[in-house]
């Protein structure tokens, strides 16, 4: 709302004279007969004049807050005095004008942002639509002619893609896949279902989804990983690491389905999904973790000892989907996306009610932070899941990174052969969600036509009632007559389920309170105080339509409800000869809608969202506008009074539902994902093992250097090393180290390092030129290391937004040896050497980052969208001096305004182009790299290749520095902020004022990380004695 608590006097007034008036219309009729009444009721709104009133209550403060509403009109009716009356009334009109003049100002400032973005999106496409011109003849006859466009079922199998069968025929696989819904409380038995907002409909589903993959032929294992929660709030079973969900009859060692809980943020804290973002990094390395061990894990059982990776992993949510999209990056392989809910779509919802600004949507819900994690999504996924076509073209079709049309044109062209000019959008698929048939039997698949009396008896009820099941019991005690068919409705108290609008429905069409009861399942509460404000707000509006309409004794509404009583529920309904209702706002999946279909139950549901295709499906039901109280009153009684209708509707529910098994789900989802998978995982991912080996003496002296020359010697077929070829190394390690300066730095391959100090500060002037201070850095770190945990056991790795030569250059004029180094990192994460490869770059790392590198195309680009319009043509030229084949650098001329970070690549993603944009060298260069290249990728693709972990990694970075510097605070690796050595940095062109911040980046109070005043001459090494380093 957007006035004030202070102001809520105002919506009880103008809510109160409603009410005063519809009173005295209603009795007037309140000695008709019902039919008559509800005929004349209907022919008054339809000749309803227009009531300025009405008009504020509905369009200045829609969605008003009927708290104290009583209250309210009590204190204003008991004013005697007409002055102060008249005070009062002046007051109120004041108040009025000045929220209907700033719902107009929230109003005006959202349409001129959805113009603006309605222009820039356009001009993104014709920029792409002029790049790809129409196929030539001969280019369309390129490719196979028989493949056609996706038929218009529901399940889009196309016909050049093979449907995953249950057959022999089809190649043994083992395949593992991981499923990732990080937020709210998962575990497989008892769901708390509609606890709070963050476990819903989406717990279910995945948990379900996990369960059915794994016991699909071909699938080996399967794990959800979500957050440990150890909060004494929750049940201790959300802190258990592991869960089995499924173990098939035939599997050995680790099959099955599990869900993994990874450690992440306050320990003992049950937290928001809206709190959850500063986290995703430390989610990412502990998830990278556990993928590893289980890949080696597997590898070891099927795969002949070579690490099995997963075959996709998939990310439920925004905040899941940046995770997936990291690990997609890190591992090398394909990602699947599902949003469920989508940022975008809710942000223009709440902008258009005007009530709320862009700012406050922002900070509540951190809105543009789950818009960002979605493009991510976007940009890194092979395919979308979506339930709807609905929700592709009026919900995706919002977001830079997808646009319906540009993604058949390059679709088109990759089919035929044709270059897509460095452009990608991902697949999106509708795949109805599935539903566990298991706990539905075959009675409740018959036509049954007795009803509850031949249950409960017509005399004795209290004697039939120990018969019955206990949920029926519960619901049934708030039944004058518990006979009379069940409306049901089933969700969360959440605004967006709309319960209320369907509780004044019912209200007021007594045609149908005469004719049925009406059942409310809205989670589980003990106390409607100790519930979240919106969930609290529900229920006491709904408790007071109860009594405002006298629905007692027809409305059922029980406190509590286990997940396992919810067949019950349903079978109750449908034993009534009752209706399941759906009323929701929006509905992305409405898998209740499945649900009550499955037990027999025709049903009424929102015409926004998933209903819409299910329906088509099943023919069980009507759609109706969730805003029209009479459209869903008249559907309601329209099944209810028709008999036929309703039988015909049962039937054809359960004729059709297995289109919605899981067993048809996963068939779908796995061929979908076959069809798709243009990117495998990699067998240049290898994890490099170690060997024990036992040593004489005469060697207990060069225990600390690395004996692992597995890179540069022989290697034999089954992966060991050459005896000989290693005894040569040694050899000539012992020999180079005899001869050489007893000082000399270590210069070999790493093996046995236990640790790995990175330094990635970015020491630059005004001018974007090294300072003295980048050596000066290094040396101290290198120092400080030998004495804390002693060199031979350190790796040491640079990362820096500069190139290898300039690098190099810095390097070379001072004291420090390059050799000390285990790798560079250069161009912001695009490059790896190794100086102990005579700085051979590494060619994998680069084959591993290409992935959707557009090269070429995407050069002249950049560098014409990072100007803003009225800029000067030289303010940013292309630095070739710093280009590779995956970095391209542009030079900043000094004052130059150019576009910050997340606009730039705003209008690249709304081009097809998906890159990484770092600005460094104090905003004087910007680097523009593959998508899945960056600093912090670095670091993971390092802990994986040398099988260290990430939480053996320290970081050392100064207290600002190019616009990655966010992402490196954060995740499992320790970091030293050395406070006082980097004075310019780049951060300034990361994101724009409304944009998120960094507190949405970064954890604060991460124990992590510690700080050291350089300038004050603090020691390092205390710095890593406080991190627990020794």
């Amino acid at each position: 709302m957007a006035a004030g608590r202070g102001n809520e006097w105002i919506n009880g007034y103008l809510e109160a004279i409603l009410d005063a008036g519809s009173s005295s219309r209603n009795k007037k009729f309140q000695f008709q007969g019902s039919a008559k009444q509800a005929q004349q009721l209907l022919n008054l709104k339809e000749e309803k004049p227009f009531s300025p009133t009405r008009y504020f209550v509905e369009e200045v403060i829609n969605s008003f807050d009927e708290s104290d509403l009583h209250r309210t009109w009590v204190k204003v009716i008991a004013t005697r005095n007409s002055r102060e009356r008249t005070n009062r009334l002046e007051n109120m009109c004041w108040r009025i004008w000045h929220l209907a003049r700033k719902k107009k100002q929230i109003a005006w400032d959202d349409a001129r942002r959805l113009a603006k973005r309605r222009l820039e999106r356009e001009q993104g496409r014709n920029d792409a639509a002029d790049d790809l011109p129409e196929l030539s003849e001969g280019e369309k006859e390129k490719g196979d002619p028989n493949i056609s466009e996706p038929t218009k079922d529901l399940s889009r199998i196309n016909s050049d893609m093979q449907i995953w069968f249950d057959d022999n025929d089809r190649p043994s696989k083992h395949l593992y896949i991981v499923l990732i819904s990080m937020h709210g409380l998962v575990r497989g038995e008892n769901m708390e279902l509609g606890r709070d907002s963050d476990t819903g409909g989406q717990v279910k589903y995945v948990v379900e989804l996990a369960r059915a993959l794994a016991n699909t032929k071909g699938v080996d294992r399967v794990d959800l990983l979500t957050r440990q929660i150890m909060s004494p709030e929750v049940d201790s079973s959300y802190g258990e690491p592991i869960e089995m969900l499924s173990c098939p009859s035939d599997a050995t060692g680790s099959s099955g389905a599990y869900i993994i809980r990874i450690p992440c943020g306050p320990r003992d804290e049950y937290i928001a999904k809206e709190s959850l973002w500063p986290h995703i990094p430390e989610f990412v390395d502990g998830a990278l973790n556990h993928i590893v061990n289980m890949a080696r894990a597997l590898g070891d059982q099927l795969n002949g000892g070579k690490p099995a990776w997963p075959y996709v992993i998939h990310g439920h949510y925004a905040d899941a989907g940046e995770v997936a999209a990291h690990l997609s990056g890190a591992l090398n392989v394909p990602m699947v996306l599902t949003g469920h809910s989508l940022g975008r779509n809710k942000f223009e919802q709440l902008l258009k009610q005007g009530r709320l600004s862009k700012e406050a949507i922002n900070a509540t819900y951190k809105i543009m932070r789950r818009i960002e994690g979605e493009e991510l999504g976007l940009d890194a996924a092979e395919m979308v899941v979506t339930s709807t076509r609905q929700e592709i073209e009026e919900q995706w079709g919002l977001y830079d990174g997808f646009d319906l049309k540009l993604e058949r044109k390059l679709r088109v062209r990759r089919r035929r052969g044709v270059s897509c000019l460095g452009r990608y959008m991902p697949r999106m698929v509708v795949i109805p969600p599935g539903m566990d048939f298991s706990y539905v039997t075959a009675q409740d698949s018959l036509e049954n036509d007795s009803d509850l009396k031949s249950l409960l008896g017509s005399n004795d009820r209290a004697q039939n009632k120990g018969h019955l099941p206990q949920i029926w019991s519960e619901i049934m005690r708030f039944f004058t007559n518990p006979h009379k068919p069940t409306i049901l409705a089933l969700s969360r108290p959440d605004p967006k389920k709309n319960v209320t609008t369907l509780l004044k429905a019912f209200g007021e069409c007594q045609p149908l309170r005469e004719l049925a009861n009406l059942t409310l399942i809205l989670g589980n509460r003990d106390d409607i105080e100790d519930m979240s404000s919106s969930s609290s707000v529900v229920l006491t509006t709904v408790l007071k339509l109860i009594d405002r309409y006298d629905l007692y004794g027809q409305v059922a509404y029980p406190k509590h409800h286990k997940q396992s009583q919810v067949p019950e529920i349903y079978r109750l309904a449908a034993k009534t000869k009752g209706v399941f209702i759906n009323p929701a706002l929006v509905e992305p999946f409405g898998l209740t809608v499945i649900e009550a279909a499955a037990y027999g139950l025709p049903v009424v549901a929102t015409k926004n969202g998933g209903p819409v295709d299910i329906l088509k499906v099943l023919n069980n039901g009507l759609l109706v506008d969730p805003h029209d109280q009479k459209a869903i009153s008249d559907a309601l009684l329209k099944l209810v009074a028709d008999k036929n209708l309703w039988a015909e509707c049962r039937k054809n529910g359960l004729r059709n539902i297995h289109r919605f098994s899981w067993t048809e789900h996963c068939r779908n989802y796995l061929s979908h994902v076959e069809h798709c998978r243009n990117r495998h995982p990699t067998s240049r991912l290898e994890i490099m093992t170690i060997p024990e080996e036992p040593m004489s003496d005469s060697l207990r002296d060069v225990e600390d250097i690395s004996l692992r020359f597995s890179i540069e010697g022989d290697i034999k077929h089954n992966g060991e090393i050459d005896p000989a070829a290693r005894q040569k190394k040694i050899i000539e390690a012992i020999t180079q180290m005899a001869s050489s300066n007893s000082n000399t730095s270590i210069v070999y391959g790493p093996g046995r390092r236990q640790m790995l100090f990175v330094i990635a500060a970015d020491c630059y002037d005004n001018n974007g030129e090294i300072t003295e201070t980048f050596p000066e850095i290094i040396m101290k770190v290198m120092k400080d290391a030998g004495l804390c945990v002693g060199l031979g056991k350190v790796g040491f790795v640079l990362i820096t937004g500069s190139s290898l030569g300039e690098t190099m250059q810095a390097l070379g004029s001072c004291s420090v040896n390059i050799g000390d180094f285990d790798a560079l990192v250069c161009n912001s994460g695009s490059e790896m050497y190794y100086p102990w490869r005579d700085m051979v770059a590494d060619t994998d790392y680069e084959a591993h980052t290409a992935y959707r590198w557009p090269g070429e195309n995407v050069r002249s680009m950049a560098m014409r969208l990072a100007k803003i319009e009225d800029g000067v043509e030289d303010d940013i030229t292309e630095y070739v001096a710093a280009r590779s084949s995956r970095c391209y650098s542009y030079s900043i001329k000094p004052g130059a305004t150019t576009r910050r970070i997340d606009d730039l690549r705003q209008r690249l993603r709304m081009r097809g182009f998906r890159c990484n944009l770092v600005y460094t060298r104090a905003a004087s260069r910007l680097n523009v790299v593959p998508l899945f290249a960056s600093r912090t990728q670095a670091l993971r693709y390092l802990s994986i290749r040398w099988g260290i972990d990430l939480s053996k990694v320290v970081l050392f970075v100064g207290e600002r520095g190019d616009t990655d510097h966010e992402e490196l605070l954060g995740g499992l690796h320790k970091t030293i902020v050395l406070k006082g050595t980097v004075s310019y940095g780049s951060e300034k062109l990361l994101h724009s004022e409304d944009n998120s911040k960094i507190e949405d980046a970064v954890p604060q109070g991460n124990p992590n990380i510690n700080s050291v005043e350089t300038s004050e001459g603090q020691n390092i090494a205390g710095a890593l004695d406080t991190l627990g380093i020794k």
